[in-house]
């Protein structure tokens, strides 16, 4: 019974960690997936694979080695200076992130909560200082609370847009895009994702002792984010391309579904935001400490200082300007990943 709960622990802070603003938006999904048509279905099943394959040999490299952080783990995988390197562009990917999910927070409760942007980004800042405190543990019950909710609200929208007129349109929907254009998309949005995932699926892979637990953890949380990802697909499709033109088009088909599940729904998106960005700031820390001899909850107000001044720039321009640099970044660190032999790798305590 302990195990089935830290395997389910390890997997809804997977999905958790996977999914951000852009996701729980339904931005990504529109981007990566719908607007590639039919195609959409392959592409996500190709990127749940890939999910499931890296997130797990990322946490078990992670116990191998006993990473403290994800600088440990690149320093193994690509040498000293090469993994150094790395981890620097890792940390300044990161603090950009961060910037921009504290951004995306401040404009759910301006937007939908009609509350101050200002007073959303500060709730979000001492929110996350107060959970910090409680380490990997109560980040990963944070994501045990928040992650089977956005399940079961995925679950009402594949049940509500099945009975829709435009149901089917998922299987149909041609595209002007490229094939190239396609098949390249789910990896780098695979490649983003993980990159940006290792700041805590490495503290959570070198904390979890049975590996099992690890494969199991790792096999749900990638098949969660591939069910998510279709439910996403599935609800776009059948409002395309007329939801396209909104900036939170998940939020436009839950309110289909009555304004008090609308409201959950916009909670939740913030709830997804907060878990991802809690998350984050968790694993710059940790490679941080590794640097400066600063107090944990010292370093941890520094960084929260640092992403409100970033996120005044607010949402749209950070992520316009940020992701698709760190996406080529990222395709070269998963590539490296994947093709690492793990056999290579020996015990080190």
């Amino acid at each position: 019974m302990k195990n089935a709960v830290k395997i389910l622990q390890i997997a809804f802070t997977y999905i958790g960690t996977v999914v951000g603003a852009g996701f729980a938006t339904g931005q990504e999904i529109l981007q990566f997936f719908t607007r590639y048509g039919k195609l959409g279905i392959l592409t996500i099943l190709l990127a749940t694979v890939l999910f499931i394959w890296l997130g797990t040999k990322m946490m078990l490299l992670a116990n191998k080695i006993q990473a403290v952080s994800y600088e440990d783990l690149n320093r193994k995988l690509f040498g000293e200076k090469f993994g150094q390197a790395l981890s620097l562009f890792t940390l300044i990917v990161l603090l950009g992130v961060n910037s921009v999910m504290l951004a995306g927070a401040g404009s759910v409760f301006n937007e939908h909560l009609g509350l101050n942007y200002q007073i959303g980004l500060w709730i979000t800042l001492i929110s996350t200082y107060l959970l910090l405190g409680r380490g990997i543990s109560g980040i990963m019950k944070l994501n045990s609370i928040v992650v089977p909710m956005m399940i079961i609200l995925s679950l009402a929208i594949i049940i509500n847009t099945a009975g829709s007129p435009g149901a089917s349109r998922f299987l149909t929907m041609d595209t002007d895009t490229g094939l190239f254009s396609a098949w390249a998309s789910p990896l780098m949005y695979t490649a983003f994702n993980l990159s940006m995932a290792q700041a805590v699926l490495v503290p959570i892979g070198s904390h979890t002792r049975d590996r099992r637990a690890i494969i199991w953890g790792g096999v749900l949380g990638g098949a969660g984010v591939g069910f998510m990802l279709m439910a996403g697909h599935f609800a776009l499709s059948a409002n395309m391309p007329g939801i396209s033109q909104f900036e939170i088009p998940m939020g436009s088909i839950a309110q289909q579904l009555g304004s008090v599940i609308q409201l959950i729904y916009i909670l939740l998106i913030f709830m997804e935001i907060f878990s991802t960005f809690v998350s984050d700031i968790y694993g710059v820390t940790l490679q941080l400490r590794q640097r400066i001899n600063v107090s944990p909850r010292l370093l941890s107000v520094m960084i929260l200082c640092l992403c409100y001044i970033t996120s005044q720039f607010g949402f749209s321009t950070l992520l316009s300007i940020l992701y698709p640099m760190f996406g080529i970044f990222s395709l070269l660190w998963a590539a490296l990943l994947a093709t690492y032999n793990s056999k290579q790798i020996t015990n080190h305590k």
